[in-house]
């Protein structure tokens, strides 16, 4: 036994993938992730959750089903004790093609001879692979059969004729069997050394005839689970693979690429792109992503900037099924056109199971619709007092690929197009399907499915987008739904040709994920001039920024906000504005930018044909820095507003703005949520003397002072206030606005001073701004809650008007 536990450890350590050549093969540790296996049967709604959420919704799904409520349970606790404290003869591991099976039946062949798993359970493990018994004419005895399992020997065989011996047969791929084990005259064999046809020696082992002490593993799909189950004996339990958690796909992702920070960038870069990620919880897709990503690192190529569209890894998927997974199958294009069919229906209908009746009217040869289908799952749902047997397809996502793949695989392509008319009548419905049908109409992808070109079908697809351009019919989001249309076509000239069309691209509060930005990177760069671009409230991060660099840089007119930048990040948002560009409005919010980093932007602004507009998050506002900001507004003819949001106190903000009646200066400052702001706002008409200004600035320490002060007591308030006396010799200074929480007589006095001391004051508004009846009693008062007073000067006369504010 020694010997045996040696060569399995030996032969199943490495995997053979389906892209392997001769000699080429990979460590099961390092491909073998665990999988998420339940017991619980799920019900109708559970099932469409899981089969219509995507994103964040389905790996929270998934996450639910992995908690104790839903009877997770590992490879070593199949064969635990139930309830009743039995343990169960047979266990049925169930999946979909591509959930992980066969690879999690060598794991368990590595783990029990490595002493991992049933340890004390199973003295002696056998593994059987179905699809090789597929190919045995002649008779066999079980051990006959065996010999066809790696590492097994005529000393192993010995093994069996011990009644003591606890065994265990792990039969991989029951679905793939051809043998229909309807009753036979053949009398079923009852030792192990006695032959007979395979299909009576496989099923007199199945059904405890021979060898009725072992215990049975057995994989199937789900498709050919209740056929299993009439053969095992009455002490089964059922385990279902539902595939990765989120936690499986990151640790999976990690053990094939291996190096941490590499397996992190992409595994970020596939999580924003709903559809690929969603898909990912299926093994194979996850091992076909990453099979794509490693080619593409290996080149050389931007993995942050250029993905691989979602339709070409959901054709290799759909390939490589077909090629490995549908033994018997002679006409997959028919297996394909029925499966489109009955996808189409069911998104019609707003339908994702798919009872019996729909699946003969989908499918003329019913065998297809099982047995030679690894597309479909199939389940069981009550139904008051009996089961029904149901189908659906692996996602949602699948099940629109397929409707997709259906319309360009329609034999007559009048129907065709008259099917597509209406599809696009409902675009906002079926958006996912018609990113599909781009993406199949490439030239690259589509031809590995199917050879027939639909040449009609590809000149609708564009004379719709290029309308839809043409008219702008489309919303924000229809019009962001055309770039993933443009990317999943990805023909350069048909995307050049319709970037040329729109013109100019506008976004306005539309959060953009990276798979967005790679896909607005990809169709912008397409394009020979890039008139307009404006990315507005959009979520662009500096990650962001860097990805859309090359195509912003090339932008004639930009309009931009960019979230939480940090100095670090200064130099990515200089190389992306670039130099001599129409900046209709530059906003960096939720950021920390220092003085020096404020410089740097400003220097860079200074370089564009034009800038409408500033607003900058900054660490702290300083002297210097608020002289930088005047000078700038001063001497950019174009630029109306600047704005410097000081981090250090909760929204304090500096805001000059421009306009014909001269230079405006706002000084605000919210000490706390609950408190009214206290503001000043100064503004000089004459601005042709940008050093009046510049000296103003150097008092700017006695600005934040008295927002500091401004809610303190009026003694302490006073204080404050002396210190600005010397303000009110400022040349051209015509208008002041404050706001505080409460007007008192301290206020009063300092205002009377203002006037008298300012020769070119015109007016002086005040504003108190606490709701009524909110001052307080201790502050005494001049003006009412929630009112403001305005005076102005008339020659030698002064008016006051007091009126609701």
């Amino acid at each position: 036994m020694y010997d045996y536990k040696t060569s399995i450890c030996t032969t199943y350590k490495i995997v053979k993938e389906y892209n392997s050549g001769p000699g080429e093969n990979v460590l099961l540790a390092d491909r073998y992730t665990e999988l998420l296996i339940v017991e619980r049967n799920r019900e109708q709604r559970e099932r469409e959750e899981e089969i219509r959420f995507r994103g964040k919704h389905h790996q929270q799904v998934l996450k639910t089903r992995a908690s104790e409520a839903y009877s997770r349970i590992s490879v070593d606790q199949l064969f635990k004790p139930d309830d009743g404290g039995d343990v169960p003869k047979a266990v049925i591991l169930q999946g979909n093609s591509g959930h992980g099976k066969s690879i999690t039946a060598q794991k368990i062949m590595y783990d029990w001879a490595s002493g991992k798993v049933f340890k004390d359970l199973f003295h002696l493990v056998l593994h059987l692979k179905c699809k090789e018994l597929n190919e045995i004419s002649e008779a066999c005895s079980l051990v006959d059969l065996l010999s066809y399992c790696p590492s097994f020997t005529s000393e192993t065989a010995e093994v069996l004729k011990d009644s003591k011996m606890k065994v265990l047969f792990l039969i991989d791929g029951f679905d793939e069997l051809k043998f229909s084990f309807e009753k036979t005259s053949t009398v079923p064999p009852k030792d192990p050394f006695t032959r007979a046809p395979v299909e009576v020696t496989l099923g007199a082992l199945l059904k405890g005839l021979l060898y009725p002490k072992c215990c049975l593993l057995v994989t199937t799909r789900s498709t050919a689970s209740d056929k299993l189950s009439k053969l095992l004996s009455d002490s089964q339990r059922f385990a279902d693979i539902l595939g990765f958690t989120e936690e499986g796909v990151k640790e999976y992702f990690q053990r094939f690429f291996k190096e941490e920070l590499l397996a992190k960038k992409i595994f970020d870069c596939v999580k924003t792109n709903e559809t690929l990620y969603t898909a990912c919880f299926i093994p194979v897709i996850c091992w076909i992503t990453c099979t794509v990503f490693m080619e593409q690192e290996e080149e050389g190529m931007d993995i942050t900037k250029e993905l691989e569209t979602t339709t070409s890894i959901f054709e290799h998927f759909v390939s490589t099924l077909l090629k490995h997974h549908c033994q018997g199958l002679s006409q997959p294009e028919t297996l394909l056109r029925s499966l489109g069919q009955l996808a189409e229906r069911g998104l019609q209908e707003h339908q994702v199971l798919f009872d019996e009746k729909s699946l003969s009217e989908a499918f003329p040869d019913p065998s297809q619709a099982t047995k030679y289908n690894p597309f479909l799952c199939k389940f069981f749902l009550r139904r008051k007092v009996k089961q029904e047997r149901m189908y659906s397809f692996m996602h949602l996502s699948f099940q629109e690929f397929f409707a997709a793949l259906q319309y360009l695989m329609l034999e007559n392509e009048e129907e065709a197009l008259d099917k597509l008319r209406e599809l696009f009548g409902n675009v906002e419905r079926f958006k996912p399907v018609v990113q599909f049908l781009f993406g199949l109409s490439n030239r690259d992808i589509y031809p590995d499915l199917n050879k027939q070109s639909r040449p009609s079908i590809k000149a609708y697809l564009k004379k719709w987008l290029l309308s839809v351009l043409e008219n702008h019919r489309m919303h924000q989001e229809g019009m962001l739904h055309i770039l993933h249309c443009l990317y999943e076509r990805h023909e350069e000239e048909f995307v050049r040709e319709a970037m040329g069309v729109w013109g100019e691209v506008k976004f306005d509060r539309i959060p953009l994920t990276r798979t967005d930005c790679w896909v607005l990177l990809y169709c912008l760069q397409c394009c020979p001039i890039i008139r307009g671009l404006w990315l507005k409230k959009c979520n662009i991060t500096a990650e962001k920024l860097r990805m859309l660099q090359p195509a912003l840089s090339r932008c004639e007119e930009l309009g931009l906000t960019v979230e939480n930048l940090s100095d670090d990040d200064v130099f990515d948002l200089i190389s992306a504005l670039g130099e001599g560009k129409i900046l209709t409005k530059l906003s960096v919010v939720g950021s920390n930018l220092s003085p020096e980093s404020v410089k740097e932007v400003l220097s860079a602004l200074s370089r564009q044909k034009s800038v409408g507009g500033v607003h900058l998050s900054v660490t702290t506002i300083t002297v210097p820095t608020a002289a930088l900001c005047l000078d700038f507004i001063q001497n950019t003819e174009t630029c109306r507003e600047l704005m410097l949001k000081d981090n250090s106190r909760p929204l304090s903000v500096l805001s000059v703005d421009k306009d014909s009646a001269g230079l405006r200066l706002d000084v605000n400052s919210l000490l706390s949520s609950t408190r009214s702001p206290a503001s000043l706002t100064l503004l000089q008409v004459n601005n042709q003397n940008s050093g009046s200004f510049t000296d103003f600035i150097h008092k700017f320490r006695g600005v934040t002072g008295l927002r500091a002060n401004s809610h303190k007591t009026p003694g302490d308030r006073m204080g404050v206030l002396e210190s600005f006396t010397d303000w009110w010799t400022l040349p051209g200074l015509e208008k002041v606005e404050l706001e505080v929480s409460c007007l008192t007589e301290s206020w009063a006095y300092w205002i009377l001073n203002l006037i008298h001391t300012c020769p070119t004051l015109k007016e002086v508004e005040l504003r108190c701004t606490k709701p009524s009846g909110k001052c307080g009693e201790e502050n005494n008062p001049l003006l009412p809650c929630n009112q403001r007073v305005k005076i102005q000067m008339r020659g030698p006369n002064v008016t006051e008007e007091i009126q609701d504010y």
